[in-house]
């Protein structure tokens, strides 16, 4: 007989602040812990509903799922009890996970599986035969204490799967609170391993992260209205002012220092885990540990890297410090906590300039390859990087808002030297190299251009390091100049000479612009996915190569000559190949503005574009590159092309009513640069990126009267930046203030 129901708990949540923290998610258990035991029939002997999860851990965010499992001894009719409680659940719109199990089976699935092993270590009755939920509780918590130091590698690896999944919580801009690296699942890990009585792994400091990222999350699900982790950049206001932070930074930097707390305790637990089983594989009495010279002044012991006894001593060497983690970051050891504690307690400070060995030592670990991430935080935890970096604390997880980066500026520059590592062959100063790499965006959260702000840093940081003059001082212009490749190669047309005078008059020299083009290539690929594309990598190579010609023999680009395959046979002409498209027509204003549109219609992204005019021809060039990875059908666009260069108006008009109810975006802005070129000005439009934008803002340029001779498109999330060279001298102010006003109409989309 089924017990009467009490309805369902009201989870319509106002977003205050109010409904955050321990208080908040022990009064929404509480609500589940009166409803649900109304759903299980009563007197049933041997059947128990146990809670696992969030609600066993009475943690009940917002919007958390429901994890419950119905336990039984064999009771018949069970699937017809379990639907009993499942569909009122699902009736509520709640979020379920359950399942149906007897002792035995929830045992064996645990041992086979380690995340149903941990999930059991919450379980927590709720309804029915109290002795068989006791039961349960007991004998999972037994079976996991004998069981985990076994289990442990399995949990490791998909814990590790799980990390490359989704990225280290206290690096990235938007992270997952829950399964990122340092999130709460990984919590539920360290309790765990608590449990198993391998390491004290839940001491205050974690506890304290644990219940701010509980706080983060229930302020998220009020935010948004429904279950979400994942604490995306246009939330992050409005759980900063739910949680009280001054704001969204505030907020990223907060968790990113309780993200870390978690990562640090994991990894020591993982440690304490791997020595408790190599301990346990020797068998017998422990003996003398076992040491293995690694370094001068630096062995290795189980696993570990710790100071050699002759390094300790009433004055130890200020560069120790750094040869120990170098010895780490190459041989892809752990430094021992006692040793990071003693190196933060007593190593002396770094004199300036540095000695060669400290100098030698930061460029080898710069340099150490894929052990120089964990090398390089677990100094950060220590405090050892600000011993020789003061200017880092002003950079530790401090925010990027530019949709292109995922990294916050400490680690987006440690990713810089990291990446860097694989273009040291292409420079003849792979050390300047990875000192550039790491201090490039050293200028970033002051006032200023950071390129220009940073320069004078990073020299001063060269410097003290003990790099000589001319060297710091090329670390300088590296900094300044960090952007000019990216910038020129992609808003530029490569074919002007005075593009590659004025890249060639910044750089000065062959070594300076070799070690650009490695920076720039590390830069983007630290940045992220959408900073880079090979469409990309070849124009900066392009202009790299030019450059170089012109730095050992003064030559410029010579003219360029027009296709001859379009200046021959009927018209129109359409030819296709591979990211080129080239189209020729009687000659005809508007012919630019209309095949944009027609490759807008089939997907493909604009990155260059040439015009011309010979003997009454027009003739129009485009590098494309499809929008969502798919290429274009070749016959479907050529047959469009066609229809488009005899005049078709269908294409375009299909385009406007495709886009009409989607433009708009930040207010876009237009900047003059009357000096870029050999025989027009460049109209740089700075926009955010819409369908049929640069059909648009093309057709508008030539309803301005305006001959479009280049385009350079260049597309950084969300935003671009549009260069279009047209023809003359434009010195009347009045001309251009009245093309920029039709470009900025078209733009904004009115």
């Amino acid at each position: 007989m089924i017990g009467e129901r009490t309805a369902a708990p009201d989870l319509s949540l106002v977003a205050s602040s109010d409904n955050i923290g321990a208080a908040a998610r022990d009064q929404r258990a509480a609500a589940f812990d009166a409803w649900l035991p109304g759903l299980l029939p009563k007197d049933l002997p041997g059947v128990a509903l146990v809670a696992v999860g969030g609600l066993g851990r009475r943690e009940c965010a917002p919007h958390s799922d429901l994890d419950l499992v119905l336990l039984h001894n064999g009771t018949p009719g069970i699937d017809r009890i379990a639907a009993q409680i499942w569909y009122p659940v699902w009736d509520a719109r709640l979020g379920l996970d359950h399942s149906v199990r007897t002792l035995s089976e929830a045992l064996s699935v645990a041992v086979d599986d380690v995340k149903v092993a941990l999930g059991l270590l919450d379980a927590r009755f709720l309804a029915g035969d109290r002795a068989v939920a006791d039961e349960l509780a007991a004998a999972a918590a037994d079976q996991w204490r004998r069981t985990a130091v076994r289990m442990l590698p399995a949990l490791r690896e998909i814990t590790e799967q799980r990390w490359a999944a989704h990225g280290e919580l206290a690096f990235l801009l938007e992270g997952d609170l829950k399964e990122a690296a340092g999130g709460l699942r990984d919590v539920t890990i360290l309790r765990g391993i608590a449990r198993a009585g391998v390491a004290d792994t839940m001491r205050p400091a974690v506890r304290a992260a644990n219940l701010r990222l509980l706080d983060t999350r229930d302020a998220l699900h009020l935010s948004v209205g429904r279950r979400v982790d994942r604490l995306v950049a246009q939330e992050r206001e409005a759980v900063a002012r739910l949680l009280g932070a001054d704001d969204g930074d505030a907020l990223l930097r907060r968790i990113s220092g309780d993200a870390r707390i978690v990562a640090h305790a994991l990894d020591d637990a993982w440690r304490a885990a791997e020595r408790l089983r190599n301990g346990r594989r020797r068998g017998g009495p422990p003996g003398p540990p076992v040491r293995r010279p690694v370094a001068r002044d630096v062995v290795e012991q189980d696993g570990e890297l710790v100071l050699a006894r002759t390094a300790i001593g009433p004055r130890p060497d200020p560069s120790l410090s750094l040869r120990v983690a170098a010895a780490a970051a190459t041989a892809k050891l752990p430094i021992a906590r006692a040793t990071c504690e003693w190196l933060a307690a007593y190593c002396p400070p770094l004199p300036t300039p540095w000695p060669a060995a400290a100098r030698s030592a930061f460029v080898t670990l710069l340099g150490s390859g894929a052990g120089l991430l964990p090398t390089w935080e677990a100094c950060d935890r220590y405090g050892l990087v600000d011993a020789w970096l003061p200017e880092w604390a002003r950079m530790r997880s401090l925010p990027q808002h530019h949709p292109v980066h995922r990294f916050t500026l400490d680690r987006h520059l440690v990713q810089a030297a990291y990446e860097a590592t694989a273009y040291a062959r292409d420079v003849d100063r792979p050390d300047l190299l990875l000192i550039g790499a790491f201090l490039h965006d050293v200028g970033k959260g002051l006032p200023g251009d950071h390129s220009v702000v940073g320069a004078p840093i990073a020299r001063d940081v060269a410097a003290r390091i003990g790099l000589p003059p001319d060297e710091a001082d090329l670390i300088g212009e590296l900094v300044r100049l960090h952007l000019l490749l990216p910038d020129v190669a992609t808003r530029r047309d490569l074919a002007d000479p005075v593009t590659i005078s004025t890249v060639a008059e910044q750089v000065r020299s062959a070594q300076t612009l070799d070690l650009l083009h490695a920076l720039t290539r590390a830069d983007s690929h630290a940045t992220g996915p959408a900073a880079w594309s090979d469409w990309k990598g070849r124009l900066i190579a392009e202009l790299v190569r030019r450059v170089h010609a012109n730095l050992d023999t003064g030559a410029l680009p010579a003219v360029r000559e027009p296709d001859p395959e379009l200046l021959d046979g009927p018209l129109p002409a359409v030819h296709l190949d591979g990211d080129r498209v080239a189209v020729a027509a009687a000659d005809r204003r508007g012919l630019l503005g209309a095949v944009a549109a027609c490759l807008a219609m089939h997907r493909l992204d604009v990155v260059a574009a040439d015009t011309s005019t010979v003997d009454g021809r027009a003739l129009v060039e485009f590098r494309v590159q499809p929008r969502y990875g798919t290429p274009a059908d070749p016959v479907a666009l050529a047959a469009d092309l066609r229809r488009v260069a005899a005049g078709d108006p269908s294409v375009t008009q299909r385009l406007r009513a495709r886009t009409a109810a989607t433009r708009g975006g930040a207010a876009p802005r237009v900047v003059w640069h009357r000096e870029a070129a050999t025989d027009a000005v460049v109209l740089e439009l700075r926009a955010a990126d819409s369908a049929g934008l640069l059909h648009r803002v093309a057709t508008a340029l030539d309803e301005a009267g305006a001959e479009v001779r280049a385009a350079r498109i260049s597309t950084l999330g969300g935003d671009v930046v549009d260069a279009f060279y047209l023809v003359g001298a434009w010195a009347d102010a009045a001309a251009r203030a009245a093309v920029e006003e039709r470009v900025l109409q078209a733009a904004g989309g009115s």
